[in-house]
């Protein structure tokens, strides 16, 4: 099963592997990026060869995806995104993303969220079509919620204490977007 590339503009998407493990240790070692993430700030880079394997292990084992986002001029890895997990059943997905903080503000993770939203909606995905596709943010993580509604995500609620992380429960909204309500 040969890992899909996804180009833009800007950007290009494609697999994560072991010689990325210190930019995977930059990224996730940046405390204003885990803020919100259910995990702590790596502190070695073993952690990162771990969450690179836990991505790998998605795919290979065709339970979600996650691509590493790179700058089409320079090769940089500058993040990730993709569907954490996805049922080919219910025909549904949640997505992730993050950023390294040097890049925020600038468009990137709008153009590589909407990518993989364009490729999981046209029906590439190991899993087939999908056609719901969920985002979750905890409370206070506004840009995260920006860009999920300029993309065409719906508000659908609060799901209260639905996260366990860092010692404490945290409420998380809930978003939705449908293949009929997204705009390629």
């Amino acid at each position: 099963m040969k890992f899909p590339i996804i180009e833009t503009k800007r950007l290009f998407l494609c697999n994560l592997s072991e010689s990325d493990a210190d930019d995977i240790l930059s990224l996730f070692s940046d405390c204003q990026v885990i803020k919100y993430y259910d995990l702590s700030a790596f502190s070695s880079i073993e952690e990162a060869r771990q969450i690179i394997e836990l991505f790998r292990s998605r795919y290979e084992n065709r339970t979600g995806i996650r691509w590493g986002i790179r700058l089409r001029e320079t090769n940089e890895l500058i993040g990730t995104c993709g569907f954490n997990s996805w049922s080919e059943k219910l025909k549904n997905a949640s997505i992730g993303y993050d950023l390294k903080s040097s890049f925020w503000r600038n468009g990137y993770a709008s153009e590589a969220v909407k990518s993989v939203l364009e490729y999981g909606f046209e029906g590439a995905l190991a899993c087939g079509s999908i056609n719901r596709v969920q985002a979750d943010t905890v409370l206070g993580n506004i840009a995260s919620e920006k860009l999920l509604i300029r993309l065409g995500f719906v508000e659908e609620g609060l799901r209260r204490e639905a996260g366990f992380w860092k010692n404490k429960f945290h409420d998380l909204k809930c978003f939705g977007l449908l293949r009929a309500e997204f705009k390629a």
